[in-house]
């Protein structure tokens, strides 16, 4: 698929990695379409880039039904959708410290699913269904993470990411008939907004686990979703990128 032109819909598209990727798709003549929680942040990318975008809970499945059913009827049909949304929120599972012992909470093991998940299946489900509806071949690409194999302290986030790889092969397997591929990225450390806030010493420890010696930049991920883009015989795959880092 060319992307010059296409309908590109991106959630968490306004800050980190999901701005990187609107940007690009604006500079390769695509049309992107943010979606976000943010509403300064969304002002801010389309007042730089000319990007348009809306609020959307992606973990509320009338928002998003609302959201893919009115943007086609203003846009067309989306052809590309990018499920950059998530959210970390850390702990063990049990800590013992000084005698007290503290217990991952459901709250925070609720909240991850609920965007890293939900928010992913409901996004893709929507997009499908315009797609199919009106007979429009295109492409849904997941965010998966290096920690889908299991990383100390985010047994929700690494529970979403291993999940979403596991949806992305089905939904590849089940919408072939209708034109539509469906891949994901995993990508490792990146040098994003989110990772340049874990404290210095932890973070050098970090980089000194990754083989390629650096945390990877915004513009390499981006490139891989350019990649499955364009590439129509990719499908039902999880693309890494980590610079060989594995946890």
């Amino acid at each position: 698929m060319d992307i010059a032109g296409k309908n590109i819909v991106i959630t968490g598209g306004a800050r980190g990695l999901g701005r990187r990727y609107a940007v690009d798709m604006k500079r390769l003549d695509a049309k992107p379409y943010a979606l976000d929680v943010s509403q300064e942040h969304l002002d801010a990318l389309r007042k730089e880039y000319g990007i348009p975008g809306k609020v959307v809970d992606v973990s509320r499945e009338q928002a998003v039904e609302d959201f893919f059913e009115s943007y086609t009827a203003e846009y067309g049909t989306p052809q590309v959708l990018i499920n950059n949304a998530g959210i970390t929120s850390d702990a063990l599972l049990i800590k013992s410290k000084a005698g007290k012992i503290t217990k991952f909470s459901l709250s925070d093991w609720e909240k991850v699913l609920k965007v890293n998940l939900t928010g992913v299946f409901l996004c893709a489900r929507e997009a499908a269904y315009q797609m199919v509806k009106h007979e429009v071949k295109g492409v849904i690409i997941n965010i998966s993470s290096i920690s889908r194999a299991g990383n100390m302290g985010q047994t929700n986030y690494s529970a979403t990411k291993s999940a979403v790889d596991a949806m992305t092969v089905t939904w590849s397997k089940e919408l072939s008939r209708y034109g539509i591929r469906v891949g994901a990225i995993a990508p490792g450390f990146i040098s994003t907004e989110m990772v340049e806030k874990i404290r210095p010493e932890i973070l050098e420890k970090i980089v000194r686990k990754i083989p390629a010696g650096r945390l990877g930049r915004m513009e390499e991920i981006s490139q891989a979703v350019q990649f499955i883009i364009t590439n129509d015989f990719f499908s039902g795959r999880v693309l890494e990128v980590d610079g060989a880092m594995r946890i």
